[in-house]
Order: structure tokens, then sequence, then C-alpha cells
């Protein structure tokens, strides 16, 4: 997957002409803005790949991972677990500071920043392509969650 991220990546700035700016450029809520489709788009592909099944059920097993209290819960793992990085506390404290004028639907305020954190730090990896880390810590989290065996 990391090379085909890459690859997409690349293309992309090819097609589009896109100059590509200094990480530290981006704010943490346009960190969010990417992290947020970035790590769908894993989320996605990782429901796919679990078998032939009706679409309204791929989107109700995907919504479940996506939603602010899943990412929430995955963050705290990882922060619980110590695995995190100074850097990726850093890109996680950018996205859950911002200050947002969109409100909370189905998760609490807490839960909602939290997982705000959680998408810019998928951003911060994702923008600078660290992607085998992306990977890594989505299937941390997803363990951590019960979603995947350990074994997986």
């Amino acid at each position: 997957m990391e090379e085909s991220l890459k690859t997409i990546l690349e293309n992309f700035r090819t097609a589009f002409r896109i100059k590509g700016h200094e990480i530290g450029e981006y704010s943490g809520l346009q960190l969010a803005y990417i992290g947020d489709a970035a790590y769908e788009m894993v989320i996605r592909t990782y429901v796919m790949d679990q078998g032939n099944m009706q679409v309204e059920k791929m989107h109700k097993h995907t919504t479940s991972l996506v939603r602010a209290g899943a990412q929430a819960a995955m963050y705290h793992a990882m922060n619980d677990a110590d695995i995190l990085t100074a850097e990726e506390i850093r890109a996680y404290k950018l996205g859950r500071n911002s200050k947002s004028y969109t409100k909370a639907k189905n998760a609490t305020m807490t839960d909602y920043r939290t997982a705000t954190g959680f998408e810019a730090l998928m951003g911060w990896l994702y923008m600078s392509g660290r992607y085998s880390r992306m990977i890594e810590l989505i299937a941390f989290g997803l363990r951590a969650i019960g979603e995947l065996k350990e074994n997986e």
C-alpha cells in the first residue's frame, strides 16, 4: 500500500502541477482535513478486504471505525503505549488545539478535539510521505479497539 500511496501522490503532483509546501506551512485543521481523507481511504481499503458484503454493511463498518469516538480511542491507546514520537505528538496537538467552528455531531467535544488531533497526525504523516508509519499506527489503533487480532 505504501508504494501505491507514493505513486498516487507523485501522480497528483505531476498531473495538477502541485508544487508542495513545507509541512510546517500547514495549519492543524488543514492537516486534519487531508488526514481525515487519508485515514478513511485506509479504512475503506481494510473494510473492502474483509470480503464480499453489501455496500450498506461496508458503510456501517467503515463509519464505526472513522467516527470521532473510535479515533479518540485509538489515539489514547497510542498515547498510553508511549509509541508516538515527539514530532507525532506535536502534529497531534496542532490539530487538537486548533480552533474549529464545527460542532461535534455524534461525539463529545473532548472526543471531537482528540479525533481532530488524530486526523492532523494522519495528515502530517501522509503529507510528509511517512506512509509506513501511518499504516503502522492505524493497525496498532485497530488492534487496540479490538478490530484487528494480534496476528493480523
